[in-house]
């Protein structure tokens, strides 16, 4: 198993400013780049202060310019969001100026507020999401598409510039039969529990190998990474103060999500009361000792995890972060063996 740092943006208080906030996600990057951590995740948000990069595919770039092996892996693009006749191109031109480091993790959006703003009411992103994803397939593989359907309506047209490699991708669910059938569609898959339960975490990574196996050899290749919040404790009374901080966290989340009410003012999210307690946080999240972090991770990899994303970022303070990435890839990551990451594989799923 691999680990994927998140950069992901947290952004409580407004007044902290958007320089700082972008200046300490290139700072991770760098140090997940020397610490060796196989790849870095970028999210897509807007119009809220969580998880809030409006534009991944420049900050992919600033990433490439600043690090040297990661591997760039967007976690989500958001696709109902954009028209895929102009996202071709820029997502072209981003994979030029990485060298080839860019993995587009593709999703559908999951905050209705963001993206009910944004002309696209949630009840529409599956439908929408489906077809932009066909063709952006379409225009990325071929020159000449034309295309007649509920969303996307034109004459031939070639988008330019034409690849210089094939566009790696995976596809982001949640859902334990989402994921079943994008991997029996050959795809490789990024998914969460959010705060959910070792067992939901199961049924997904159970949904995932279940495809996998169907496929045969066809699906051995296929990964699956995994997404949780996570953070080294001292102690118990230092795991309890971390996992205080992420009930903060999803304070925030819980509100703009799909079971939210979607309450903001003036791009601030209104904390409310998460589903969760502190202590259910504590026993869900990946938030403890190291020894009990190696423990969970350990199940995680048994369960058939290839690559960990974990999210640092919950209100600790850019230090403490920092501290903790390292400490996390010295006392953490030489546990566990290294698998082919999904861009290394020779028949990644690409377009």
């Amino acid at each position: 198993m691999e680990f994927n740092h998140f950069l992901s943006c947290f952004f409580p208080d407004p007044a902290y400013g958007g320089q700082r906030l972008y200046a300490d996600m290139i700072e991770q990057a760098k140090l997940a780049d020397r610490s060796g951590y196989a790849s870095v995740s970028i999210p897509e948000h807007h119009l809220i202060n969580i998880l809030l990069t409006p534009a991944p595919l420049p900050m992919a770039v600033k990433v490439a310019c600043e690090t040297e092996n990661v591997k760039i892996v967007t976690s989500v693009a958001v696709l109902p969001l954009h028209d895929m006749r102009t996202y071709a191109g820029q997502l072209i031109m981003t994979d030029i100026l990485t060298d080839g480091r860019l993995i587009l993790g593709v999703g559908r959006g999951a905050f209705p507020y963001e993206v009910g703003r944004l002309g696209v009411p949630i009840d529409e992103t599956r439908a929408k999401f489906d077809e932009s994803f066909n063709v952006l397939q379409a225009l990325l593989s071929r020159e000449e598409v034309s295309w007649q359907g509920e969303y996307y309506n034109f004459e031939p047209l070639t988008v330019m510039p034409r690849p210089e490699r094939p566009i790696q991708m995976m596809m982001a669910a949640m859902v334990p039969e989402a994921i079943y059938h994008s991997v029996k569609r050959g795809l490789h898959i990024q998914t969460t529990p959010l705060q959910g339960t070792k067992e939901h975490m199961l049924e997904q990574t159970g949904a995932f190998t279940r495809g996998r196996d169907e496929l045969g050899a066809a699906g051995s290749h296929l990964t699956l990474s995994l997404l949780r919040v996570g953070f080294v404790a001292k102690d118990e009374a230092d795991k309890r103060r971390k996992a205080e901080l992420a009930y903060g966290y999803y304070e925030r989340f819980d509100n703009v999500h799909v079971w939210g009410p979607g309450i903001v003012e003036n791009g601030a999210i209104k904390p409310l009361t998460p589903k969760l307690t502190v202590d259910e946080l504590m026993e869900n999240m990946l938030i403890g000792t190291r020894d009990e972090l190696i423990d969970k991770l350990g199940e995680y990899e048994e369960a058939g995890v290839d690559e960990t994303i974990v999210n640092m970022n919950i209100g600790a303070g850019q230090d403490a972060v920092l501290e903790n990435m390292q400490e996390f890839a010295e006392e953490i990551m030489p546990h566990f063996s290294k698998r082919a990451r999904p861009a290394e594989a020779a028949d990644m799923q690409t377009v």
